[in-house]
């Protein structure tokens, strides 16, 4: 039995076009993921989200998906019920979408959603204990008067706040797994490090596995242990996160050469050149 939290093989997920065939999105995608901070990057379309979308199982119905192995903590995904799917979603698997605007129940308060999560999980917590704890994790989250934001609705909130409260949602349950898709994209620097800091508390003290999807390359080298890469559906390249300046791939070599330095020269940035090679040889 593996000690891996996540294990996948060979994740295909293909969507079907006009003309009745099927075009791939994410060919072949393998790896795992132990009790650490996993990063996936890649440009927009490379397949980062819809294979944590996967591993979630709320992919589009209309998605058709095939894997060899799909397995979480030892439970196989792939012939798990219905009701143990949702059972394990947003209890000990969670996921941080990237746009608030769009997760959140417009016609709730800010509150009720966070309690809501937290009774899910336990029936037998009052309401008056709930309301603490969510209060307690919009402080953590660097929210300030939580009291006030509690009773807003999700258009009150402006976009970072959102996602401030996506994150409290999903932290609030303390999941194994948690999947962050960009979730710091709209905070600025310093709230991005303070929710930074407590999401690695999280995978230090919880024991957690945290899949980190994001398109900023510095950001995930200096937070994550590991880091994919991914272009056109495919992993190309698997780095540990402190060596990524010694990634080997054309793809990962032309993202970091197109990063900005303060102290480089005042060229301009080297434009991304893209290979049908790097697609690989099935195409």
């Amino acid at each position: 039995m593996s000690d891996n939290l996540v294990d996948i093989e060979n994740l295909r997920i293909a969507f079907r076009t006009d003309e009745g065939t099927y075009a791939e999105a994410v060919r072949g995608v393998s790896f795992s993921l132990g009790r650490e901070k996993l990063g996936i990057v890649g440009e927009s379309g490379s397949g980062k989200s819809l294979s944590g979308r996967a591993l979630l199982g709320v992919l589009p119905p209309y998605a058709k998906m095939s894997v060899d192995r799909m397995q979480f903590d030892g439970i196989d995904l792939r012939t798990a019920s219905p009701k143990l799917r949702r059972s394990l979603r947003g209890g000990r698997m969670g996921m941080i979408l990237q746009d608030p605007k769009f997760s959140l129940n417009p016609v709730m308060t800010v509150g009720s959603q966070i309690v809501e999560a937290i009774r899910i999980g336990n029936h037998h917590i009052s309401g008056t204990d709930a309301k603490k704890q969510a209060l307690g994790t919009l402080e953590a989250v660097h929210i300030r008067e939580p009291e006030r934001v509690f009773a807003l609705y999700p258009h009150e909130l402006s976009g970072g706040m959102g996602q401030r409260v996506m994150i409290a949602m999903m932290v609030v349950r303390e999941p194994d797994l948690l999947i962050a898709d960009e979730p710091t994209s709209a905070l600025d620097v310093t709230v991005r490090t303070q929710v930074l800091s407590i999401l690695d508390e999280l995978v230090t003290r919880r024991g957690m596995g945290l899949i980190f999807i994001s398109h900023d390359l510095r950001l995930v080298s200096k937070f994550c242990d590991r880091v994919i890469v991914m272009y056109a559906g495919r992993i190309v390249e698997t780095l540990w996160a402190d060596r990524l300046e010694q990634a080997t791939h054309p793809y990962t070599r032309g993202l970091l050469s197109c990063l900005p330095s303060i102290d480089g020269a005042l060229d301009p940035l080297p434009t991304l050149q893209r290979e049908d090679s790097w697609r690989g040889a099935d195409l």
